[in-house]
């Protein structure tokens, strides 16, 4: 049983008094502790996808079966509850709350699920310690590095342990030195606790270092390679 699968997926949006085609029968299944890279020309559709996949967005018509359950019949507050156990995301801006600690920033989504404050403790401890900011868990995101903000999100993404995460364009805002850094952390992640990991890039370095590296072009998918 794929961990993801998408059967004849499809989105459409409006502009104006036209329709664009983002995505067009998507058909995809993805296992568990792959690392895939999304790439493709701009507007192909690969931000729409992992918004799709990340459940974010709804397509237009198809399915999408997240442990063989059809997602895309879900409502709204099963679709939360299944974003903050089952799912992480990573994205190029970071999007950390500004007035929180780097420990308060990763304890949000552990907070959400309700998780004893003891447990979050060590939870929080662990997964600082594992993206190398330890020392700077009371600093807050204007004190810290991009690539230390970086770190941060996937440690927050980390936090209810679940067995995907989504990156869009993780290394968008670093420099090459806090890419790698942040490259390597994802590589690791995935290969120490075998977490799926599907990355949108234009950055052919980290396309290179994905286990497969899926190709669009105009919302169809036009290369697979394992």
């Amino acid at each position: 049983m794929p961990l993801i699968k998408t059967i004849e997926l499809s989105k459409t949006y409006r502009q104006d008094e036209t329709y664009v085609q983002a995505l067009d029968n998507i058909n995809l299944s993805i296992e568990q502790g792959e690392f895939i890279a999304i790439t493709g020309p701009s507007g192909s559709g690969k931000s729409t996808l992992l918004h799709i996949l990340g459940c974010i967005d709804k397509p237009t018509k198809g399915k999408l079966l997240i442990k063989d359950v059809d997602v895309s019949k879900m409502n709204g507050n099963a679709l939360t509850k299944l974003r903050l156990h089952e799912l992480g995301f990573v994205f190029q801006h970071f999007y950390l709350l500004p007035a929180l600690t780097a420990y308060e920033n990763i304890e949000l989504p552990l907070s959400e699920a309700g998780v004893p404050r003891e447990i979050r403790k060590k939870r929080i401890t662990e997964l600082l310690e594992a993206v190398g900011l330890d020392e700077r868990a009371k600093h807050r995101p204007g004190q810290l590095s991009g690539g230390e903000q970086q770190r941060v999100a996937i440690a927050r993404a980390l936090a209810n342990n679940p067995p995907i995460i989504f990156a869009d364009e993780p290394t968008g805002e670093l420099d090459t030195a806090n890419g790698k850094n942040v490259l390597d952390l994802l590589t690791w992640i995935n290969r120490e606790y075998r977490k799926t990991i599907i990355v949108v890039t234009h950055d052919d370095s980290i396309a290179l270092r994905a286990m497969r590296i899926i190709k669009l072009q105009d919302g169809k998918i036009i290369d697979d390679v394992r």
